[in-house]
């Protein structure tokens, strides 16, 4: 979860600006460029916070963590206005709390609402063979759906499939990788960054043309290196079916009408992407764009109409409860209010705080440098938001769609880097971290922010190493 601030379908179309924007917007503030690394502090702490309290003060974080990222929120937003005024301050948090922060808390609900209702009937035994279907067709979901919508209709059969192992966490941490993450580089719909490339003038179909090879590759590898570790934990337990907790069933369909509701949400983020009225409300002095307001209207009817229409017993076959929602909406505040000045210092590019890294990305001709850009694009996307990640190298190399497209290894680089990458941390994408929250609710023993981030960086960096060798040299 890059945190993932606004994605789609892991947070999304609403990202039509961004944090370091209300700056610039209201005419007040500070300018980007002179703020220092200081400013990032807070959310650097955040990120301890998620990474360590839960391993070092894990009653304190289960019962506290609301209050723990308001007071890093806090670290930020008083400083800042003591700086720079109340006025840029409310501009800021308005301008983060009304563009990003709600559009990605109402898609989310929504995707987890009709995610939710839908139950996948019938008992499989999580077989290594049988895992490896279910996390390749969630990953082929995943670029026609949005990863937050695959991983959100996939991930609780996963889990019941493998209710009965006593080795089970790994099969979530791939889940991670390859349907929260890689699956979905393949179109606009997928991932968040790719829709902001396309809002940009990307060719729908540019995606799937360029990052088709580098996907299957990275996706074939994932799914081979599972099987053979899947099988090697399935050898291990031998008491398997004896103490499995599910009875065996025909495989069937409850809430059916939750598909429907799930294509009017990815039809309602697309639309809001290509209708543009050109008319903007303002509220609480920030002006909203219609298509973004109206987007947000449909997601709260179709999550209501869910709600209504799906019969209770899928609900609770799902053991479907809002705390894995109301957990990442806690966290993801305290990290959308924080990330605030580290985007900003990002979009300074060569004149902001981070210039050192700005200026690893072409050679002594001015060239660019794809291997550069996959990394760094992938790097950052791995804690901060991929979505601005991508729009701040894209607008480094050029920010011309059809000048990229023609030369096309720079966009590939950074399309792959913002969509891959963001699966080295839990935060790194939204859906990482509902999968997570979902997963431990269900009784799997998840790894924790390091240690996921140790599985990540031996499954994850050779693969990434391997693409840089075949695309991006």
């Amino acid at each position: 979860m890059r945190p993932d601030p606004a994605r789609w379908l892991g947070v999304a179309g609403s990202l039509a600006l961004l944090p370091s924007q209300a700056f610039a917007a209201s005419g007040h503030g500070p300018d980007a460029a002179a703020l220092s690394l200081w400013w990032g502090l807070p959310f650097a702490a955040m990120l301890l916070s998620i990474a360590l309290m839960p391993l070092f003060a894990a009653q304190v974080w289960h019962h506290h963590q609301g209050k723990i990222a308001a007071g890093w929120a806090a670290l930020f937003l008083v400083p800042f206005a003591a700086s720079f005024g109340m006025q840029a301050t409310w501009n800021a948090a308005m301008h983060t709390l009304l563009h990003e922060y709600l559009p990605f808390v109402i898609l989310l609900t929504a995707l987890y609402t009709v995610s939710g209702g839908i139950a996948v009937r019938g008992n499989l035994h999580g077989s290594p063979g049988q895992n490896t279907l279910l996390l390749a067709i969630g990953t082929v979901l995943a670029s026609l759906m949005g990863t937050t919508g695959a991983a959100m209709l996939m991930v609780r059969p996963v889990i019941r499939a493998n209710d009965a192992r006593r080795h089970n966490a790994h099969v979530l941490v791939f889940f991670i990788f390859l349907v929260a993450n890689a699956g979905g580089a393949l179109t606009p719909l997928g991932d968040p960054p790719l829709f902001l490339g396309f809002l940009k003038g990307v060719d729908f179909f540019w995606t799937l043309k360029h990052l088709l090879a580098p996907t299957v590759l990275l996706c074939a590898l994932l799914l081979a290196v599972f099987y053979g570790l899947d099988r090697w934990f399935w050898a291990r337990e031998p008491e398997r079916a004896a103490a499995d907790p599910t009875p065996d069933s025909p495989l069937g369909l409850l809430g059916a009408w939750n598909v429907l509701w799930l294509l009017a949400i990815v039809l309602a983020v697309l639309h809001s992407g290509l209708w543009k009225p050109g008319v903007t409300v303002p509220i609480l002095g920030q002006h909203l764009e219609l298509q973004n307001l109206t987007r947000d209207a449909v997601l709260i009817g179709v999550a209501l109409l869910s709600l209504a229409t799906t019969p209770w017993q899928a609900r609770h076959e799902n053991q479907f409860n809002w705390a894995p929602m109301i957990e990442v909406a806690k966290l993801f505040l305290g990290i959308f209010l924080t990330i605030i000045p580290v985007i900003a210092i990002l979009r300074a590019g060569s004149g902001g705080a981070l210039a050192g890294l700005v200026r690893l990305t072409s050679d002594a001709q001015g060239q660019p440098i794809a291997a550069a850009y996959f990394w760094l694009t992938g790097a950052l996307s791995s804690f901060l938001d991929n979505a601005p990640t991508y729009l701040v190298f894209f607008n480094l190399a050029g920010g011309e769609a059809p000048q990229l497209m023609a030369h096309g290894t720079t966009l590939m680089a950074i399309s792959a880097g913002a969509v891959f990458m963001g699966a080295v941390t839990y935060i790194g994408n939204a859906p990482n971290f509902m999968v997570k929250a979902i997963a431990e609710h269900r009784g799997v023993r998840m790894p924790s922010f390091f240690g996921y981030m140790g599985w990540s960086f031996a499954i994850l960096l050779p693969c990434f190493v391997l693409l840089t060798l075949v695309f991006f040299r």
